[in-house]
């Protein structure tokens, strides 16, 4: 055995000498993460940085010093792990791939200055923007769409705005100062502006529109000249420059002239890590916010506020169920209860303390006890909720207990995105094998799987893989880029040469199950106009 886990090392520490490595590194909404894979897409190291998204002057955002800090201590982390497992210095990769958060707003000048700070995905400031522009264009435009956030700052006469020269993701910023290439993959460019599938970049009769639109505004501006190029998965988008090897890696150890992905979000790195690209295949990212991604096999039937349209990194059409708000709220209240037990004197492992209360869910009472929570941190655009106001509410004689707690909680992670989904399969008749889930919600065994599964009335699975995330995903895309035969499509990539020997676990729905978050579901609805008064009153 010794002898066998030496070769498998020697293998590792070759491949890392030769560069026959990937790197991927995702900038997530809690945590930046960077994966090193080998040339068979197994992770060989990893490192990451905690952060946390600001309120400043009531505008969610994260500081670009910030982004850069992360990075450089994330891929630190990673190449110290590196020297530690193997005795090996990181100096030359095969490819390397960025993903983010998608939308948002990054704008910049010709010169490269920032703006106005990041302004990110879970803003709820652009509805008059976002409703103008989606009636223009009879195509949905959700709030958090970058487009939108431009409108908004036209609408609100920013000065700003006559000196936007760039435009783009946070994904999309980090590729452009390590490559100086202004490019976005199509998955990501898709959380900007429409996309047109047939042509896989942005739909030409709504830049039209567009322009037509701020026109009357005198303004010299043109969407398609601020706009990042959009390529697609497997494109070569550009070459670490010896500026961005500097910027990544601070000890000066890596090589410049290593080939880059197209940067994508972290929708598309989501579909790729769980092998979710082909049609009648779905993921769901559960974590800070959450979201499900259903390909489609043909367009819908009319324009849903609820359900964005997007697509793969590879261009496919994609419904896009997105709720700003999933374990945030859960998250305090399991700190509150960690900071209790360390009062008392227990020292709870956080892996220990999320298993133990998650489970506990599993024994509360089918109604929850008649609890109900609301866990809107931020605003909420499918519940239309402006603003968040986290709530628990219970009558006189609810059954207060820690099981019926935590699963009402955890029931209220779901019960937003559950409203998105059955407009799919109600109205629409989107057909869904199962769907696959990935994130911290799933990092308790089963707990959130289940869960899952009997709130959207499908058959939900989880790799073992799931907890490499997206950082992963991007990975897998750099290294299709780099390895992909001749049109080979990246959903037979995925298939054949990534997933066809990977397992995990999928549970059916409990038809008893669902008809109990059924009944939840129609508390929850009727309860949301306490939450509306929440946020009118409460400031």
């Amino acid at each position: 055995m010794k002898a066998e886990l030496k070769l498998v090392r020697d293998e590792v520490i070759q491949k890392i000498k030769d560069g026959k490595t990937v790197l991927g590194i995702e900038l997530g909404s809690t945590r930046i993460k960077a994966v090193l894979t080998d040339d068979k897409h197994v992770p060989i190291a990893s490192g990451s940085y905690e952060w946390e998204n600001h309120l400043e002057d009531n505008i969610w955002t994260y500081r670009l010093d910030d982004v850069w800090t992360g990075i450089q201590k994330s891929y630190q982390r990673l190449a110290e792990e590196v020297k530690e497992k193997y005795d090996a210095p990181l100096e030359q990769l095969s490819a390397i791939g960025f993903s983010a958060m998608m939308h948002g707003y990054l704008p910049f000048d010709k010169d490269g200055n920032q703006l106005v700070p990041f302004r990110t995905w879970r803003n709820t400031i652009t509805e008059k923007a976002a409703e103008e522009l989606t009636k223009r264009f009879r195509f949905n435009i959700p709030q958090r769409w970058s487009i939108a956030h431009l409108y908004q700052a036209i609408l609100n006469e920013e000065k700003h705005v006559k000196d936007i020269h760039f435009l783009t993701t946070l994904a999309g910023y980090v590729h452009w100062k390590l490559t100086g290439q202004k490019v976005l993959g199509v998955g990501d460019a898709s959380g900007m502006f429409p996309i047109d599938s047939s042509t896989c970049n942005y739909n030409e009769k709504m830049l039209q529109q567009f322009d037509e639109l701020v026109g009357s505004k005198n303004l010299s501006l043109s969407i398609r000249d601020i706009l990042p190029k959009v390529l697609m998965a497997g494109e070569f988008a550009g070459s670490l420059t010896e500026e961005g090897a500097k910027l990544l890696d601070v000890t000066g150890q890596l090589k410049p002239g290593i080939p880059l992905c197209p940067p994508e979000g972290d929708a598309g790195t989501g579909m790729t890590a769980t092998n979710s690209v082909a049609e009648h295949t779905g993921n769901v990212s559960a974590g800070t916010s959450i979201f499900a991604m259903i390909v489609l096999e043909k367009e819908l039937s009319q324009v849903y506020p609820e359900i964005d349209i997007v697509t793969t990194p590879s261009g496919k059409t994609v419904a896009m169920v997105h709720c700003n708000n999933c374990t945030s709220d859960l998250d305090a209240w399991i700190g509150l209860l960690s900071e209790f037990a360390t009062v008392l004197g227990s020292d709870i492992s956080k892996p220990l303390l999320y298993d133990t209360l998650y489970g506990k869910a599993l024994e509360g009472d089918a109604d929850c006890g008649q609890l109900l929570a609301y866990n809107y941190l931020s605003g909420e655009p499918i519940t239309n909720m402006k603003e968040g106001r986290p709530l628990f509410v219970r009558v006189p004689d609810s059954k207060f207990t820690l099981a019926n707690f935590m699963r009402v909680h955890l029931y209220s992670t779901l019960a937003t995105l559950k409203l998105g989904m059955d407009m799919l399969f109600e109205k629409e008749h989107v057909y869904l094998e199962q769907l696959m889930g990935h994130g911290g919600l799933f990092k308790t065994k089963e707990v959130g799987q289940k869960l899952m599964a009997d709130a959207i009335n499908v058959p939900v699975a989880v790799l073992d893989t799931a907890g490499e995330g997206g950082a992963w995903g991007i990975a897998l895309l750099a290294a299709y880029m780099k390895y992909k035969e001749q049109d080979e499509k990246l959903e037979d990539y995925l298939a054949k040469r990534v997933f066809a020997d990977k397992s995990g676990s999928c549970i059916k729905p409990d038809a008893k199950n669902v008809q109990d978050f059924n009944l939840f579901m129609k508390r929850y609805s009727e309860g949301l106009t306490v939450e509306r008064a929440a946020v009118a009153s409460i400031k």
